[in-house]
């Protein structure tokens, strides 16, 4: 999968995380917080909208995504938005800017959130993952630190998961300013992320603070 079409597709899939899901959800239900589904993902209150690999799908309607955001919002029957009120970052491209996902990159993707979720829930059963419109990953916190998965960003352009103790640690382990990463290609299951979480836990409970 080459870094274009991976980084178009993520860009296409924050903006509608952001100005179809969380900004419509925010604006009736006062939450950000969005979920994975089952082949996507989609708000954790109304409106209720999701989307579905290739399609946005809601009560009485199933749309490809396409066109433009505000008018895919809009054909969903909400207002785009964005959500610069409530966190400073967010999706890269604006509300009239074109939806253009690629299929296959789409599927690493929405892959990465599967097994990131199923792998939270797993590693921490107390915990809700939550699916962060600002960042765009999947995540929990438990005893200071975040565990989480990212589709990719400026720090790293491919899907990748991560620990981030509140407090840096120091040691061989940590390869992050914010923690440690492994991209998802090396972590391809979700006994294989549990692994990676598992150690991170015992990193950061056992390594000495950066400072």
């Amino acid at each position: 999968m080459d870094q274009h079409t991976l980084t178009t597709t993520r860009h296409a899939l924050h903006g509608v995380a952001e100005f179809v899901l969380a900004g419509p959800q925010y604006d009736r239900s006062q939450s950000i917080r969005l979920r994975v589904t089952p082949g996507g993902f989609g708000t954790a209150a109304a409106p209720h909208l999701r989307v579905e690999r290739l399609d946005l799908v809601g009560p009485g309607v199933r749309l490809p995504l396409g066109g433009t955001f505000e008018g895919l919002a809009r054909a969903a029957g909400v207002e785009a938005r964005t959500l610069r009120g409530v966190y400073a970052e967010g999706p890269a491209p604006g509300l009239n800017d074109p939806v253009v996902v690629d299929p296959g990159a789409a599927d690493v993707i929405l892959g990465a959130f599967a097994i990131g979720d199923a792998a939270l829930r797993a590693f921490a059963p107390a915990e809700e993952p939550v699916l962060w419109p600002e960042h765009f990953d999947v995540a929990i916190t438990s005893a200071e630190v975040n565990y989480g998965v990212s589709p990719g960003d400026t720090y790293l352009l491919e899907p990748y998961a991560y620990v981030g103790p509140w407090a840096p640690r120091r040691g061989d382990f940590w390869n992050a300013p914010f923690g440690v990463t492994r991209p998802m290609t090396e972590l391809p299951d979700v006994a294989t992320l549990i692994g990676f979480f598992e150690e991170g836990a015992r990193r950061a409970a056992s390594d000495p603070p950066l400072a």
